[in-house]
């Protein structure tokens, strides 16, 4: 199957080519970037020399379209949906990583977004949270990819929410974030002197990935959930840890809590939920399409510490983007997924 990356140059477009390389179905025939339009990947990016013959070209769907069979989209939000656009009216499939599609409400879109440029897609495009609406992705036209947030705390969130076991006010997500997720932006909060040795919490109660979490949580819980968003940059690349916090709704021993769990996720290829007591860590997961969940009851307050960790650039965006692609085109959903964290 024949395959574009549009916005190839970014940290989660060059990690989609380095899975897309390692997958025996998909072809990358397409790459494009508007800042290195016309240079070689390869010269581009040393690491890719050798293995991917092709140059960056701009990102123009009308001209690109027809060597396609399915397309990613890697670019900004607001600029990726008259691109998205265009390849659907051209019968591109379509996994978007902007978060022009996630939101189904458009006026909602448009309070933390602003103008739409394809409103006549919004609610249209499947939700790419395969361990969510798998079915819905088989097949589908659209994929709105999830952020990297919203993915590490829906996991572990979800089974308890759909089981009414958690109150759908008061939950607190406080998740700590490497700098790729940022992109390559040049601002002086990303730079190495700032960052090394440093830590601190940004957007709180403003981040955009609020509202993504708040609709999905919603959708499982069957009613309005409210909860806190609390992001906070580390000094390390790549991955997230997310703490969720949540007050049960009825007597819930550490046990029970594990089984909810092991129910929900145990026969999940990509959600490994963790033996009770063991905690997630970024080193385990880095490189990989995994989460790793666990849970934790906090008797004495009355607290469920829900826990977990994935890479970013992986599973919070290119390789859950190609979990959705694999879906979509009907290959085992595995398929180009299952390297293993990268150790140390």
């Amino acid at each position: 199957m024949r395959v574009g990356v549009f916005g190839a140059s970014g940290y989660t477009g060059l990690e989609l080519l380095r899975l897309l390389l390692q997958h025996p179905e998909f072809e990358i025939v397409a790459v494009t970037s508007e800042q290195r339009a016309g240079q070689p990947v390869g010269e581009a990016f040393p690491a890719l020399r050798g293995r991917l013959d092709l140059a960056f070209e701009p990102a123009r769907p009308e001209h690109i379209a027809e060597r396609l069979d399915l397309a990613f989209t890697a670019l900004p939000h607001a600029a990726s949906a008259p691109t998205v656009a265009a390849l659907r009216r051209a019968g591109v499939r379509v996994a978007d990583l902007s978060a022009d599609f996630r939101l189904r409400d458009l006026p909602l879109y448009e309070q933390w977004y602003g103008t739409h440029a394809a409103p006549e897609l919004v609610g249209k495009a499947v939700y790419g949270l395969p361990e969510l609406y798998r079915d819905a992705l088989a097949g589908a036209d659209l994929a709105a990819v999830p952020g990297c947030y919203p993915t590490s705390a829906l996991l572990p969130l979800v089974p308890f929410l759909r089981e009414g076991l958690v109150e759908t006010s008061g939950i607190v997500v406080d998740a700590k974030s490497g700098v790729s997720g940022a992109g390559r932006s040049l601002d002086a909060r990303y730079l190495f002197a700032e960052l090394d040795a440093n830590a601190h919490a940004y957007k709180v109660g403003a981040h955009r990935h609020g509202p993504e979490m708040e609709q999905e949580a919603s959708l499982a819980a069957g009613e309005a959930v409210r909860l806190t968003f609390v992001p906070q940059l580390i000094p390390t690349t790549r991955g997230i840890l997310a703490s969720v916090y949540c007050r049960p709704t009825r007597a819930l021993s550490a046990e029970a809590a594990q089984t909810v769990l092991e129910a929900a996720w145990g026969a999940e290829r990509f959600v490994r939920v963790l033996p009770q007591g063991e905690m997630p860590s970024l080193q385990s997961v880095r490189g990989s399409n995994f989460c790793d969940v666990g849970v934790v009851l906090d008797e004495r307050n009355g607290t469920l510490v829900l826990l977990a960790a994935i890479d970013n650039l992986v599973k919070g965006a290119s390789g859950q983007a190609l979990q959705c692609a694999n879906l979509m085109a009907g290959h085992p959903e595995e398929t180009g997924l299952l390297g293993g964290a990268q150790l140390p």
